[in-house]
């Protein structure tokens, strides 16, 4: 086995390799004058089962070409299989048309990753179930739930009547999951979103008044979405509102939004590289998937059961 690591979230990836005990594969990842990418791998990967590691979160279309070049550099220097490991899947939001004449990029970049010469992919926590339907290579979609939930555990103190949040509808079945490991109840917030990127919260459905609320999503971008639901809550009547979330984009002024919402703390793994700005943030933190995704690549290397990690 071997590990290739982008340059999207060079951290996790060498937290994987620590896990694993595997060094990184030595590769040459570099840009010419007009920012072109050149992928040169410096080991010999003949025979071998290799996994690249990188999220394509911003800057999206670079990170993307930077998978797609090095896993075409790994095809033509005869890798016996390659897995693309993705922790966060960039274009996943637009997963089906949503008017005429829009496009569906999930499904294309799919099979850019196919084409470039990708044998697997491992990701966690797709936007949406049935991204893993537009690959013809096999697909696992890890969830990031057990990762959050253990951090969840050790952060409540005992005795608090927790209600477990879905910021909108179409995040039900997470949310339902996590309320059933808590064994607690779970509320929805029935938002209507006039246009991209602004949301609005209509009605809060279920009991949360006297209740530490914890929202989960799968992805925050703008954060406005969460910290509509946070004031909503607080409005009327929750004691606390935390927020866990798998994938933290935080882009634009998305930080700051957050340090000024009612939002007492915003959990989300390091599926994407922490920026500034959430290194130094004073209620946003990361933890690692780290072990997790380190798991999942030495049970498909070993060709063991990957299925026990999806509970």
């Amino acid at each position: 086995m071997k590990i290739l690591a982008g340059n999207s979230n060079r951290p996790l990836a060498e937290a994987i390799s620590a896990y694993l005990n595997v060094p990184l594969t030595k590769a040459s990842i570099r840009r010419f004058s007009d920012m072109e990418i050149f992928v040169e791998i410096l080991e010999n990967v003949r025979g071998e089962d290799v996994f690249v590691i990188q999220s394509t979160n911003f800057p999206a279309n670079d990170n993307l070409m930077e998978l797609l070049v090095m896993i075409d550099a790994l095809k033509r220097g005869s890798a016996r299989r390659i897995t693309a490991v993705i922790p966060y899947y960039g274009y996943a939001r637009q997963d089906r048309k949503t008017g005429p004449r829009t496009p569906i990029s999930a499904k294309l970049v799919a099979n850019l990753i196919e084409t470039a010469g990708a044998n697997r992919v491992l990701t966690i926590d797709l936007h949406a179930g049935q991204i893993q339907g537009f690959f013809e290579v096999p697909t696992d979609n890890l969830f990031a739930l057990p990762v959050l939930h253990k951090d969840l555990i050790e952060k409540l103190n005992n005795g608090d009547d927790v209600t477990v949040v879905s910021p909108d509808v179409g995040g039900v079945v997470r949310a339902r999951g996590l309320a059933k490991r808590m064994e607690c109840d779970l509320a929805i917030i029935d938002k209507r979103r006039e246009k991209a990127g602004v949301s609005e919260v209509m009605n809060i459905i279920g009991d949360i008044k006297d209740r530490h609320c914890i929202l989960i999503d799968d992805i925050v971008d703008s954060a406005g979405t969460l910290c509509n639901a946070a004031k909503a809550l607080m409005d009327k009547g929750a004691t606390a509102v935390d927020a866990y979330v798998t994938h933290g984009v935080l882009s634009g002024g998305a930080v700051a939004r957050v340090s000024a919402s009612p939002l007492e703390t915003l959990v989300t793994t390091d599926s994407i590289q922490a920026t500034e700005a959430v290194r130094v943030s004073h209620n946003v933190r990361q933890v690692t998937i780290a072990p997790l995704l380190a798991e999942a690549i030495s049970r498909i290397s070993e060709e063991k059961s990957v299925s026990s990690l999806l509970h």
